[in-house]
């Protein structure tokens, strides 16, 4: 008996690991290079995800501490509420069947079905990314003085409509539509005029239909300047999105391959070209290496590559990040000079150098410079100017007059964090204001109390 146990034994100890190996595979090539491709779109994905952050702690840091809070709400809710805008209708009008024009299908994602469901997710995990970032440039272009209701109202109306119209124009053809821009050979590759100039020309419209800051300009109507609170956290928030930026243009590959050296190359380049340029520009112009100005020149020089990351050579992505580190600077004392406040320099950051990024995929092309080309990406920029502008027009200047876009007055200076939310960003210690000294919601303090002591300030106060 004992024997026959023992033989038995064996035998399985023998067969049961050529069982296991029959019934898995090995895999292919082919499979080794799909989940490959899962693997690095979603990775990139969370890479952009993370961008939200960034853009967060650079907005609370360029602006003031009472609205710290505030700026962290809007930049939490902007990618909720626009995640689910975005699953319902952006998505459908944007890689929907379409005329050219705009998607009529996939709403609520209902195309992820089938075989290729596995993948659709993927690639709408991937999408979705991409439309929070559009819609949270406008947070700091607006920050300080918007109404939440209102800014949660108009990043539903971004996430849902706005941006995936104009992104269905360039990029509909990624999934099932199929777009009249991207017809004609527009470039970009990752988004300089998709994301960023439309992100950068909405926060345009919104800075200039809720008026500048108390304080902001003088009665000659010159700037002053109202300096952020906390650089530290700015800088640090630059290079979250930096690193955020790995995700933003590699990633736009959605394929694990060896095309993703030469574009993390070119993207690191033009970053850091932007932040040179800048901050030599300040250094020669006030005789100061700015940290704010040298900041927004590296976000400058990476929205400027990431039109042409996949098609320009390391030293054309050079140039282009010099040129957009020196042309944000110029921008943001245009914009001063015609009186738009734009806290964080969202507008010339993404906006003018998104513009100029899209312009230099087709000026240094590598497959050749082709006027044809250029003309098409001029046709782009054109094209999205007028559509992320007019669009944000008249969606702003309809907020106002139905909820209304700006806090009162009293409110603005009291601080959003207060007003808005009832929450203190720093409890523990004082907020000071030329030379004045409030404590909003400290020690168990109320709202009205804090209105109270800043309604007898003067009413100049930046």
């Amino acid at each position: 008996m004992l024997k026959r146990i023992a033989l038995l034994t064996s035998f399985l100890l023998v067969l049961l690991p050529s069982l296991v190996l029959a019934g898995d595979a090995p895999l292919t090539a082919g499979q080794v290079q799909t989940n490959l491709n899962f693997v690095w779109t979603l990775v990139a994905a969370f890479l952009v995800f993370l961008m939200q952050a960034g853009f967060a702690m650079v907005e609370a840091g360029f602006t003031r501490a009472k609205n710290a809070c505030n700026i962290m709400m809007k930049n939490m809710m902007d990618f909720s509420v626009g995640a689910i805008a975005f699953w319902a209708v952006g998505f459908g009008l944007m890689f929907g069947g379409s005329n050219g024009w705009f998607g009529t299908s996939d709403f609520f994602f209902g195309g992820a079905v089938g075989d290729d469901a596995p993948w659709n997710y993927a690639f709408w995990m991937f999408q979705v990314v991409f439309a929070a970032t559009a819609a949270t440039i406008i947070s700091g272009a607006v920050a300080e003085r918007t109404k939440f209701s209102a800014y949660l109202v108009y990043s539903v109306l971004v996430s849902a409509l706005i941006y995936p119209i104009f992104g269905g124009w360039a990029w509909g053809s990624l999934y099932h539509g199929n777009g009249w821009l991207e017809g004609l050979g527009f470039i970009d590759f990752a988004g300089s005029s998709v994301v960023h100039s439309v992100g950068g020309w909405l926060a345009l419209a919104g800075a200039i239909v809720v008026g500048p800051r108390l304080g902001k300009f003088d009665k000659d109507g010159k700037a002053r300047p109202i300096p952020g609170h906390n650089i530290p956290i700015a800088s640090l928030g630059v290079f979250l999105l930096w690193f955020g930026w790995y995700g933003f243009n590699p990633g736009s590959t959605t394929t694990g391959d060896t095309s993703i050296a030469l574009i993390a190359v070119t993207t690191t380049l033009a970053g850091a070209a932007g932040a040179f340029s800048a901050m030599a520009a300040t250094w020669i112009k006030y005789g100061k290496s700015d940290i704010g100005m040298t900041c927004n020149g590296a976000l400058a020089g990476l929205v400027g590559i990431t039109a042409g990351c996949a098609n320009v050579s390391p030293a054309s992505a050079v140039i282009i990040g010099l040129v957009a580190g020196v042309l944000v600077l110029f921008s943001v004392l245009f914009f001063e000079k015609i009186r738009i406040d734009d806290p964080v320099g969202a507008v010339s950051v993404h906006g003018v150098c998104g513009a100029w990024g899209t312009l230099a995929a087709g000026l240094f092309d590598s497959a050749g410079f082709s006027l044809k080309t250029v003309g098409v990406q001029l046709v782009g920029i054109g094209a999205c100017f007028a559509w992320a502008f007019v669009a944000g027009l008249v969606v702003f200047k309809l907020i106002d007059l139905v909820i209304g876009m700006r806090v009162t007055e009293e409110e603005e200076l009291a601080g959003l964090d207060f007003s808005e939310h009832g929450a203190n960003a720093y409890p523990d210690f004082h907020t000071v204001h030329l030379g004045s000294v409030i404590t909003p919601g400290g020690s168990g303090g109320n709202a009205s109390r804090a209105v109270d002591s800043l309604s007898a300030r003067p009413v100049e106060q930046p």
